[in-house]
């Protein structure tokens, strides 16, 4: 080979090499000038949100408007909000520690405004999308609901129903639930003891993040007082309303509650026709029975009434009057707050007042008096002899019993289990 072919071909081999091996080389710095654009790029992509959502509660005085101005929400979103929403809604309800939502842009834009009107109903305005006006409306707070056994047991550490019920985890919204029903057979200020129990089928409901939203109806429910079990059911005839009844369908209402108050007040005085008096000390007649609870205790009214006087009233401090049906009157005194107006009409059950001292007291009470007839009664013997509200008709009595057996086999189930596991049989 001629020599200076051979230098030709040794020159082209050795840029064929410098062209395969060049991309070689420089693969390395570019991949890593690849992967530091695309963090670039990255880092360019996340930009400041264009949406600001705050959590919070109502604080006492505020308005929607004010809440709005607060949040620096444009002048004409905060008067088109309160507008429309107005109109689905009476914005003088808005209350005091209530939760809302308020979704808004950079620019001071409402998205979407969320309040929670009470459990069950929520206010939203809202646009479809940014282009869109905004649109008002009350919705229903989403849940679902299922029934739960409680139990509960007064004892030594929790003497009263509130206390036990607490202990079981419950609220005093399923205690005072619990007390209307057996109201009329058990008087919660005097008649619990240690070695009472409960046991309930109530539904409960929660909110679609599994929050506890509240209780449903209690279904059905057994007090053992004093050794004896009573047994309430909830059944809604046809036509009529929804209802407890013992298991023989007679109803657990009576004409009058067992006590004007829920829980945990004592009798401090009983009816008397010569008794001395706490302050004037001189014997005299107490027309009455006084409870002994803390100021400020609600004060109900023990049956349907019209209010025949509702104010101050010499040595009875505040005081309501309730005249009943069947010659039947309710006196109410020393309140420290009347709930209620002369003339007005009253259900079983109803705030009429609030315990206080005024008038001739030593301390914060109840004086609850009951006339007969225009004749002064003793409360205590007066309620217990009142008779039980309409029972079942006969017609529906198979409905009835069925509904019954149903509502109990939960309470049944869940009662036989604890026996059967507190014996070392049921895991």
């Amino acid at each position: 080979m001629r020599p200076y072919i051979f230098l030709a071909l040794l020159t082209a081999t050795a840029v064929a090499c410098q062209r395969d091996s060049a991309p070689r080389e420089t693969a390395r710095p570019a991949a890593r000038r690849l992967a530091e654009l695309s963090s670039s790029a990255k880092a360019d992509i996340a930009l400041a949100a264009d949406t600001t959502i705050v959590s919070a509660r109502i604080a006492a005085g505020a308005t929607l408007a004010s809440i709005l101005h607060t949040q620096n929400v444009i002048a004409s979103d905060v008067t088109e909000i309160v507008l429309r929403a107005g109109r689905v809604f009476d914005l003088r309800k808005v209350r005091k520690d209530q939760p809302y939502r308020l979704e808004t842009t950079t620019v001071g834009t409402v998205r979407r405004l969320e309040y929670e009107i009470d459990g069950d109903r929520l206010l939203r305005v809202a646009r479809a999308d940014r282009d869109h006006e905004l649109v008002a409306e009350v919705l229903p707070i989403a849940k679902t609901r299922r029934v739960d056994v409680v139990r509960a047991e007064i004892d030594r550490s929790h003497t009263s129903l509130v206390s036990a019920m607490d202990d079981a985890g419950e609220t005093i919204d399923l205690t005072l639930a619990l007390a209307d029903i057996f109201g009329g057979e058990i008087d919660f200020s005097t008649d619990v003891q240690p070695g009472d129990r409960v046991e309930l089928a109530v539904e409960k409901q929660f909110r679609e993040d599994g929050r506890f939203a509240g209780y449903g109806p209690i279904v059905a429910a057994e007090f053992v007082n004093a050794g004896r079990s009573l047994r309430a059911v909830r059944f809604t005839p046809d036509g009529g309303k929804p209802d407890y009844y013992d298991a023989r369908g007679v109803s657990m209402r009576r004409f009058f509650l067992a006590s004007p108050l829920k829980f945990q007040p004592v009798v401090t005085s009983a009816f008397s026709r010569s008794r001395l008096h706490p302050v004037l000390r001189e014997y005299r007649a107490h027309l009455g029975v006084d409870y002994r609870a803390p100021s400020g205790a609600p004060v109900i009214a023990v049956a349907d009434g019209i209010v025949m006087s509702a104010g101050a009233s010499g040595a009875s401090g505040n005081m309501v009057h309730l005249r009943h049906t069947n010659g039947f009157e309710t006196m109410y005194l020393h309140l420290s707050a009347i709930a209620v107006r002369t003339g007005g009409r009253v259900h079983q059950g109803d705030l009429i007042g609030r315990v206080g001292a005024t008038g001739l007291a030593t301390g914060p009470h109840l004086d609850y008096r009951v006339k007969k007839n225009g004749s002064f009664v003793d409360p205590l013997a007066a309620h217990r002899s009142m008779p039980p509200g309409d029972p079942v008709p006969r017609a529906q009595m198979a409905a009835f019993e069925e509904a019954r057996d149903h509502a109990l086999a939960a309470i049944s189930t869940s009662a036989v289990a604890r026996v059967a596991d507190s014996n070392g049989t049921v895991q």
